[in-house]
């Protein structure tokens, strides 16, 4: 009989692998330093730029104090600085904080507060609004962008512009090796309707979320990826961008989005992969000749962050441009599931299969319970793309997490006979009228096809009869063709009758956050007349 032999080094396992992607750029940048990996007009980064300036920006940080596991915030629009930073914050083992540059004061004072950030790299436009809350923060360090041609900036009071710190730094050596329980950046969710939460999403999140992707949809070295949805959403950063940095390929960087400048930057650049939300390519798919020019190179591309219209799908699959849907949140890091390009249209308004390495589940609410095929539920995820926690907030993870490790994602979906899932809506949108449970999402598709209609919200408001009632907020081509008549002639073979809005508001533009999800408070707001 043999006995079985030891392992000397269980080590090499591989489970203390070092995840930070700025060893991974380090390492592209070595090998292949004068390859482009950022384009964008404010300046175009090869790596070895991309690393050195990352090192000296490390080194900077590192002289005011900033060491592994403090917080460093970016305050800006997608550029290659916001890239930079976040790259100079791994190579200290420091968590990066993307902070939402649409917040009002008192959303950024509560961000930077509850991250406990103590440096704060910004941009011009935003210096002001960072100033007046600074002496209510943990800040203590200014770093001011003046070398992006996109937005100038001469320096201020307080402030550190960073072009000649960078010039005179000494590159910091070497980067922190980080696993995958180790925090990467910190992540607050759209405060529409309550307090924003920091999602902490450690290195292993990012790197097994990238792993899904990879084993999922066509992507490859050297592919050329699309950043014009906001950074500071993570399917615009962790879908394609970090993934991209890490394999060496290139990210073509738009401060935001505009549909002709996409379609243009789309060809030019021979765009492979894209990140965006419905409504990006609601418009892109307005640019006159959009669907003539040459788009062959196009082969991932994700739509998600909010319901995607059916038609949206068929019009550009009918031009051989699949949208592949996903569904995820901050917390999956992004993507729990995500449909296969080869099921675009047997499939069509599903969110897809459950990620490689993801576990989902449809429960009942009330007893976590999984529910039966095609029953509607609450989502469920485990997996290890699904994050550690929210920051500092032990009632938020008692109340996200059970006893068996699922996080409860608060949106209703169903899954098919096929295991494809269908979402419902938030759990918390539900409306009840009359006793009825009206799901705004299944109206708002409904809608979202009518003839005239760009964009659609659906909320329940008030009422003395029916405890709420469906109102309809929307934007349209003609007011005059739309009229709360069309609208119920249109929906009336397609929804039951309680389901039928009540209540019709025009608005120029449907309230949406950046991450292209509604701002049902403001929408209620319209809604209810006092907008």
């Amino acid at each position: 009989m043999t006995t079985p032999a030891t392992i000397p080094h269980p080590a090499n396992s591989g489970l203390r692998v070092d995840l930070n992607p700025a060893a991974a750029v380090e390492r592209n940048a070595r090998f292949r330093g004068d390859t482009v990996v950022v384009r964008y007009a404010g300046g175009d980064l090869t790596y070895a730029r991309l690393d050195d300036k990352a090192a000296r920006l490390a080194a900077v940080l590192a002289d005011g104090g900033t060491t592994d596991g403090d917080r460093v915030a970016f305050l800006g629009l997608n550029s290659g600085s916001y890239l930079v930073t976040m790259l100079a914050a791994f190579r200290l083992g420091a968590v990066f904080v993307p902070v939402n540059f649409r917040l009002a004061e008192a959303e950024l004072e509560a961000v930077l507060n509850g991250s406990g950030a103590t440096a704060l790299v910004c941009e011009e436009g935003h210096r002001e609004s960072a100033d007046r809350i600074r002496g209510r923060t943990s800040l203590a360090r200014f770093l001011l962008v003046d070398d992006d041609t996109e937005v100038p900036a001469t320096g201020a009071p307080g402030w550190e512009t960073w072009s000649p710190l960078l010039a005179a730094a000494l590159p910091a050596a070497g980067v922190a090796a980080k696993g995958a329980d180790d925090p990467a950046i910190l992540m607050f969710t759209s405060g529409t309707t309550g307090t924003p939460k920091g999602v902490v999403l450690t290195h292993g999140n990012i790197w097994w979320n990238s792993v899904n992707v990879e084993l999922r949809l066509d992507t490859r070295r050297g592919d050329v990826t699309y950043a014009a949805a906001p950074l500071f959403h993570v399917g615009a950063l962790n879908s394609f961008v970090l993934r991209t940095l890490v394999r060496g390929g290139t990210v073509v960087i738009r401060r935001g989005f505009d549909p002709g400048q996409c379609l243009a930057d789309l060809v030019t650049h021979r765009v492979n992969s894209m990140f965006g939300v419905a409504q990006m390519f609601a418009a892109l798919a307005r640019v006159p000749g959009v669907f003539e020019a040459d788009l062959s190179h196009l082969r991932s591309v994700v739509v998600a962050g909010a319901p995607v219209p059916p038609s949206l799908i068929e019009l550009y699959a009918g031009h051989g441009v699949l949208l592949q849907q996903a569904w995820g949140l901050t917390e999956t890091a992004p993507f729990a599931t995500h449909l296969p390009a080869e099921h675009t249209l047997a499939k069509v308004g599903s969110a897809g299969i459950p990620m490689p390495f993801t576990e989902v589940r449809v429960v009942d609410a009330a007893t976590n319970r999984p529910v039966g095929t095609g029953e509607a539920g609450e989502i469920v995820v485990r997996g290890p793309n699904v994050t550690a926690g929210y920051w500092n907030n032990p009632q938020a993870n008692r109340a996200a997490f059970d006893e068996e490790g699922w996080f409860h994602s608060g949106d209703i979906g169903y899954l098919d006979e096929d295991g494809c899932l269908y979402i419902v809506d938030r759990l918390k949108d539900m409306i009840i009228t009359g006793g009825e449970n009206v799901y705004p999402a299944e109206v708002e598709r409904v809608l979202s096809a009518m003839p005239g209609v760009l964009d659609v919200a659906i909320v329940g408001v008030p009422d003395e009869q029916w405890g709420e009632t469906v109102a309809a907020v929307v934007s349209v081509d003609d007011p005059a063709t739309v009229t709360l008549e069309t609208v119920h002639a249109w929906a009336a073979g397609r929804l039951a009758r309680y389901k039928l809005p009540r209540r019709l508001t025009v608005v120029p533009a449907v309230p949406r956050n950046a991450s292209g999800k509604l701002d049902r408070a403001v929408v209620r707001r319209l809604a209810d007349g006092q907008g």
